[in-house]
């Protein structure tokens, strides 16, 4: 984690939600009742996820202060407002009253993270979820480059509920144009989204073409999967999540994550920080940190895991653009959970990732 602090700048809010598929992280993780879980808090949405298995603690922990700010604020908003305020507030739904919902949570909020919140009314007013850099870099993909290649009334057919054989003709007969494929390599370059998506240095191990590997992907996610049941895309072609929510936010869990908000800390620093905390760990939710990292300091940040954890736990990461897994360094230590990650991976509402990589600890 020494690595992405050193390259990477953590003074704004990056992901202003989760973007990893919380449904794939539970059934990876496959949490016990009364487990210990540590996890990369980014917004906060997979870590209150996590609630719902009814462990016995949830660490949620980030190098970047904005990121703990957004998960402070989810906490608050789980505290005092319904599950429509809630949502009316992240805007998974519209809502013309963002600024009386935050002022309901607001003396809930410790005084630095109050202040950042005050700081920024225009970013409560637009919906908490839209406040980051990288649903910024979506808000101009569907903004300005999407409307170059597709209308508004295709999109909505799009996601529409249909057939998987009326999925894969709608896509090769009226999505998969010349023009789609050309604005899709640009706009997800290396170079676009760098400088408009994410930091620069997070490309730094990443080989080979960025909008050809993303491009298969999504291809996945509109043709085979079910794009109308897609909150993660909806999202990113419409600004709202749709019918189908990530699971946080869905109603069924609404009242066990308030119920178990008492069970959820977090704190800034790194995973290796939080493991000398907690002491030994059952399952951890890593993102998709070790990509950021040397091959080097991956396989080290991962046997420091492996020794803070108890036999049996389990790991779950993805990789999106830099292949990573378990070094033979820690063969016999740590093992991969055969098949799982690929069967997630065909699961994954989350389309741009590559790779869904689930390990168990020997023991």
């Amino acid at each position: 984690m020494t690595e992405v602090a050193a390259r990477a700048a953590f003074d704004r809010i990056r992901y202003a939600q989760c973007w990893e598929d919380a449904d794939v992280l539970l059934s990876g993780l496959a949490i016990r009742p009364g487990d210990t879980c540590v996890g990369i808090a980014s917004a906060g949405d997979n870590c209150l996820a996590m609630l719902t298995a009814d462990p016995a603690r949830v660490v949620a922990v980030d190098l970047n202060p904005t990121q703990l700010a957004c998960l402070e604020l989810r906490v608050a908003a789980y505290r005092r407002l319904d599950h429509a305020g809630l949502l009316r507030l992240i805007g998974s739904r519209p809502g013309d009253d963002r600024a009386a919902l935050y002022q309901a949570c607001r003396n809930d909020l410790s005084e630095p993270v109050r202040g950042f919140w005050d700081a920024n009314p225009e970013v409560i007013a637009g919906g908490i979820g839209g406040a980051g850099k990288f649903e910024n870099y979506f808000r101009l993909f569907r903004t300005w480059a999407l409307p170059l290649v597709h209308r508004r009334g295709t999109v909505r057919t799009l996601l529409q509920p249909r057939s998987p054989a009326e999925r894969a003709a709608f896509y090769a007969e009226r999505w998969d144009t010349w023009r789609w494929r050309l604005l899709f390599r640009i706009f997800f370059s290396r170079f676009v989204m760098g400088r408009s998506g994410r930091d620069p240095a997070f490309f730094r191990y990443v080989e080979g073409s960025v909008g050809d590997r993303i491009l298969t992907r999504t291809r996945h996610a509109l043709a085979v999967l079910d794009p109308s049941a897609n909150p993660y895309l909806h999202w990113i072609l419409t600004g709202t999540h749709g019918e189908h929510l990530p699971l946080a936010l869905r109603p069924e869990h609404f009242a066990t994550i308030r119920a178990r908000l008492d069970r959820l800390s977090w704190r800034l620093g790194s995973l290796e920080d939080a493991a000398r905390e907690v002491g030994r760990v059952d399952c951890w939710n890593l993102s998709d940190i070790f990509e950021y990292m040397s091959p080097e300091a991956h396989h080290a940040a991962l046997a420091g895991l492996v020794a803070a954890s108890r036999p049996g736990a389990r790991l779950l990461y993805w990789n999106m653009l830099a292949p990573r897994s378990r070094p033979e360094a820690l063969a016999g230590r740590l093992d991969p959970v055969a098949g799982l990650g690929e069967r997630l991976l065909l699961e994954d509402k989350a389309f741009f990732y590559s790779r869904v990589v689930v390990e168990r600890v020997a023991g």
